[in-house]
């Protein structure tokens, strides 16, 4: 259920109802907004608490009991938009932002040559596999730590901020040093273990929709995260599976509006992975931002062709330079901002 208090609740009154609802049973989860502050109660109570007895309670305005499954992530617990931050870089505001690089750390020279090329078109986040599960146990499975390190390296450098997948719970206290922002991906997105233990992370998590995941089970992937305690989460659309073959998944941006309706988080695209074609990327990321996604998640490579994972869907520099000049056209149109800094042209 959801408390509301009245806008003149004192702290006394928010800390007993709090204790009501702890010595009951629940778990409890503030917001703190403009006008009201919110309390979600979760979980299973030990002894039953009728609503109306809380309503009784000096300073409290309303109480709401939740029909949808997930609680924290829904918009009735938190009518406003939530603002992650990344180590400074601020998402689910008026900017845009992009995160652009290679989908894995091949070498050093490769990442740092893709990075300064992201940087200078106006990317705020650098992104790139360190370790990357990969359909067939023979592929390119990543430099791991080592290449956490390169990346750390090339973001300080250039003023950059890291985001990169965690595999496995064993790996986060190590990821931890070296990344801003831990990516969940699709095929970890019911990985609960994993969630629970991002869940009493303090870090930002980028949470991918799964291949097959309806927006209502990939919300409450999401309360996972948010019952834990951490709620700098950010929501990513990648594709889902259908019966099409042409396109390596279906790009759906009509989760983006709906999901901006549903939970207060932001919301991401994956052009890359939802079309898994070059030439076809940019109409997505087009289209993704008119739709009213916070944000992009680009794969760049310095010389696609000769990538060891996923090439045919990785942009060459001038390609994603220009898109990011197509972006700064669109993103005004629909009041938003993004990269306002000059940015080096690459010759298109």
């Amino acid at each position: 259920m959801i408390i509301v208090m009245e806008q003149t609740a004192d702290e006394p009154q928010v800390q007993r109802v709090i204790e009501t609802l702890v010595g009951a049973g629940y778990d409890v989860h503030r917001s703190t907004g403009a006008a009201h502050t919110v309390l979600g109660a979760v979980g299973v109570p030990k002894t039953p608490l009728d609503p109306r007895s809380l309503e009784l309670i000096e300073g409290v305005r309303e109480v709401i009991k939740i029909s949808e499954p997930y609680k924290l992530v829904g918009r009735t617990f938190k009518p406003q938009d939530t603002i992650v931050d990344i180590a400074g870089v601020k998402v689910g505001g008026p900017e845009v932002i992009v995160m652009a690089g290679p989908c894995a750390v091949e070498s050093m020279e490769q990442l740092r040559t893709t990075a300064v090329a992201v940087q200078a078109s106006g990317a705020r986040i650098l992104r790139g596999g360190a370790f990357k599960p990969r359909t067939s146990p023979y592929s390119f499975q990543g430099h791991g730590e080592e290449a956490l390190r390169w990346m750390r390296e090339a973001a300080d450098e250039l003023g950059l901020v890291v985001v990169s997948e965690v595999m496995d719970t064993r790996a986060i206290e190590m990821m931890l040093r070296y990344v801003d922002c831990l990516q969940v991906g699709a095929r970890n997105m019911q990985n609960f273990d994993l969630l629970k233990e991002l869940g009493r992370v303090r870090r930002p998590v980028l949470l991918k929709r799964g291949i097959s995941a309806t927006l209502e089970e990939w919300l409450l992937s999401a309360e996972y995260l948010l019952a834990g305690g951490n709620t700098q989460v950010i929501l990513c659309e990648r594709g889902i599976r259908t019966f099409e073959t042409y396109t390596r998944n279906t790009m759906d941006i009509s989760a983006i509006p709906v999901l901006k309706k549903l939970t207060h988080l932001p919301v991401f695209a994956d052009p890359s992975h939802g079309i898994g074609k070059r030439d076809q990327v940019a109409a997505m990321a087009r289209a993704s931002i008119a739709a009213g996604a916070d944000g992009l998640l680009i794969e760049v490579h310095c010389d696609p062709d000769k990538a060891w994972s996923d090439g045919a869907q990785s942009l060459f520099p001038g390609q994603f330079d220009r898109l990011m000049a197509e972006l700064r056209i669109i993103a005004p149109a629909i009041g938003r901002s993004i990269c306002t800094e000059p940015a080096v042209r690459s010759g298109w």
